[in-house]
């Protein structure tokens, strides 16, 4: 109890007291995971919306995949970017490897597969007379997908929310891709991991609790726009 309350007083200190470093890990945590987030979005909503809409050969099987991703282990996902981002890999010509970016990557690929599940099941779940109903009326077929994703808003937000809450918190991939450098790819979680395994576990509860406002604050803005998109009763 006397640790978690030294954690406690730590976290109000360092926030309160401006500490340059802590704001740093923070400010990094957030472009990280908010960009990451947006990533995956981008590239999850329309991919989503494409395996739920169309019919073709092993789209039970993407499914799955997607659906597998969702639990799919950080660690592997970092290990995976790792071998593309290494100096003799594929892409290691860019010098990507221990950089804000590569952690990006890493946490874009770890949130995607969730985006394209969610949607994926939110779209399905949408009435399918919906978008017939649409095209009678003379909507073309991309503004017809556009109107059924605008039906789904409720769980495309909750599926914006899943994708930061899966990347905000881990370390594994963070870690391997990033380096833990300080001043540089430092973020919360590696922090937090870094501190405890010096002893300094006050310090390390402390980014753990701030780590929690951040998570939390993030989701409650979501869930207040999603509820504000709720149609009275």
């Amino acid at each position: 109890m006397d640790v978690l309350l030294d954690g406690l007083t730590e976290a109000l200190r360092l926030l309160l007291t401006g500490d340059e470093d802590t704001w740093a890990i923070t400010a990094l945590t957030l472009r990280v995971s908010t960009t990451a987030t947006a990533l995956a979005m981008v590239l999850g909503v329309p991919l989503g919306a494409a395996v739920a809409l169309t019919r073709f050969r092993g789209r039970r099987l993407v499914l799955a995949a997607a659906n597998t991703g969702m639990g799919l282990p950080p660690v592997v996902v970092g290990l995976f970017v790792t071998v593309l981002l290494w100096r003799s890999g594929p892409l290691g010509a860019f010098g990507l490897l221990y950089t804000p970016t590569a952690m990006i990557i890493a946490q874009g690929g770890i949130a995607t597969p969730v985006v394209v599940a969610l949607v994926a099941a939110a779209v399905q779940q949408v009435d399918p007379d919906f978008r017939v109903q649409m095209q009678a009326l003379g909507a073309t077929r991309l503004r017809s997908v556009a109107a059924l994703l605008s039906e789904a808003r409720l769980p495309l937000l909750a599926a914006g929310m899943a994708a930061f809450g899966a990347v905000v918190s881990e370390v594994g991939a963070a870690q391997m891709v990033g380096g833990n450098l300080a001043g540089q790819t430092r973020v919360l979680t590696t922090a937090a991991v870094l501190a405890t395994g010096r002893g300094q576990f006050a310090l390390a509860i402390a980014f753990g609790l701030i780590l929690l406002i951040i998570a939390f604050a993030v989701n409650f803005a979501l869930t207040l726009a999603q509820q504000h998109q709720v149609p009275p009763r």
